[in-house]
């Protein structure tokens, strides 16, 4: 059996840089030797037709991300999820029973994705990693995120 890999768990509103950050660490972990793979929320949507935003359409969502990722980490992939996830209270449930490094991005920076912006978004509290992408480049929040995870 493949030697169980931590999950990237990538969360924030809408136009904080999740997506750019976690195509940014694939590429980066690829080129480095890590099986790896990206579960972007925008592409896990499409692929299962979820257009549900109601807080039991959310949940669903999350879960199966969560079960995608777990899977890739048993695999021996290291699995790099990039959601909304605005619940916190389900991001800490999966932190507890699986090996994952939450990484927290927003940024002051008007990206034109505001009006997607969930109200009922929980930022995380412990156990994770602080990134303000508003004048952070890609390749630094790349570098934090592998030195926080240890990759």
């Amino acid at each position: 059996m493949a030697e169980l890999q931590p999950i990237i768990w990538i969360t924030g509103q809408p136009g904080a840089g999740k997506s750019t950050v976690g195509k940014a660490l694939l590429g980066d972990l690829t080129q480095t030797g890590h099986d790896a793979f990206l579960v972007d929320g925008d592409d896990l949507r499409a692929l299962t037709a979820n257009a549900d935003y109601s807080q039991a359409g959310r949940e669903a969502n999350i879960r199966r991300a969560q079960d995608i990722a777990l899977y890739l980490s048993r695999q021996g992939r290291v699995a790099i999820v990039a959601v909304v996830a605005p619940f916190r209270w389900l991001r800490e449930e999966f932190k507890a029973r699986a090996q994952v490094k939450e990484v927290y991005v927003h940024t002051t920076a008007i990206r034109g994705r505001e009006h997607y912006h969930s109200d009922e978004y929980g930022a995380p509290e412990e156990n994770f990693l602080d990134l303000d992408t508003t004048d952070l480049s890609v390749e630094e929040a790349v570098g934090r995120v592998r030195h926080y995870a240890d990759l």
